[in-house]
């Protein structure tokens, strides 16, 4: 949500997502609008894409490294952020459509990144395949690769002159290292080991207007839910650890506040986070225990969490 001097103002139940919004297309956005809601989005990081490295993953494309042959230095693209994927469609949108090889993969951790993906495969890159969609986490996607890149690439007596291609992951400067450790883990045979190399496509910063920007959508918010005369909720949804300190202090969630325990049966206003870890780090640091946690980080596991969470409320009068 850009930020503005008036605060928007809802006709449908607002439900805040604490993150940029994506592009060409975002799954959170297409979901909760199909159910009523206005989405409304709150950015709470500021992303810049390194352009120098960018310019390598363009350089692999049209120096033909990333096409079946000898030359041939990587055998798949790995993404497991949105903005590493609109990262990638920034290349592709000055490359135009390439030949690269049907052997060429884009592995992917889940169904938002698989979808923006998609679009970018359909008139980009036909010939490649995607992989992924269904891993949901780092650690699951990794498994997954070790499995399937391996069984492309079988052991046999050519492998020191025709060896299996690295794979390159496109980061942000700020990730987990689960996917290239497990992938080249020295536990396992040599054989079945992928190298992998990171790269970073994009850096990422606090966004200074974020309590400024939350704050003034928060206030429509809490005007919209007390104009009806039907019982209503607000919803924030929390992506990351980052800015949950600005999010409570907002919502008056902060320990020692008046509202600052979820068992308190008066309260309108509920947070749920897209998984565990943001979750674990509310309750650590804050000792405040979110109403839902998404069983899966995707918009149908979060509108799952928050329809059967709003089911019990509405029928607790």
């Amino acid at each position: 949500m850009a930020t503005s001097t008036q605060p928007p103002s809802f006709s449908k139940p607002p439900i805040f997502l604490l993150k940029t919004k994506s592009t060409p297309h975002d799954g959170y956005e297409e979901y909760f609008s199909s159910r009523g809601y206005n989405p409304t989005f709150v950015p709470v990081l500021e992303h810049r894409f390194h352009d120098e490295n960018l310019r390598i993953v363009k350089d692999l494309f049209l120096s033909g490294q990333l096409d079946e042959g000898s030359g041939r230095k990587y055998g798949g693209l790995i993404f497991t952020s949105q903005r590493a994927v609109e990262a990638f469609a920034r290349i592709m949108e000055e490359i135009g459509a390439t030949s690269a090889s049907k052997s060429l993969i884009l592995y992917t951790v889940g169904p938002a990144t698989s979808r923006s993906l998609s679009s970018i495969q359909s008139t980009h890159l036909p010939h490649a395949q995607l992989y992924g969609s269904e891993a949901g986490n780092g650690e699951n996607l990794a498994r997954m690769i070790l499995e399937h890149y391996n069984g492309l690439y079988p052991e046999n007596e050519n492998e020191t002159t025709n060896p299996k291609p690295s794979l390159l992951f496109l980061v942000g400067e700020q990730r987990r290292d689960i996917i290239p450790r497990t992938l080249m883990d020295e536990s396992l045979p040599s054989r079945e080991r992928i190298q992998v190399d990171e790269l970073v496509v994009y850096e990422t910063g606090v966004m200074d207007s974020f309590e400024n920007d939350f704050a003034r959508a928060v206030k429509s918010g809490r005007q919209y839910i007390s104009s009806g005369e039907e019982k209503r909720a607000l919803w924030t949804v929390v992506f990351s650890p980052t800015g949950c300190d600005a999010m409570l202090k907002v919502l008056d969630l902060l320990p020692g506040s008046s509202t600052s325990t979820s068992e308190d049966k008066g309260r309108r206003e509920f947070i749920t986070t897209i998984g565990p870890t943001t979750r674990d780090h509310l309750r650590s640091k804050y000792g405040f225990d979110p109403d839902v946690c998404a069983e899966k980080p995707s918009p149908e596991g979060v509108g799952g969490g928050i329809e059967a969470f709003m089911e019990q409320w509405k029928g607790s009068d």
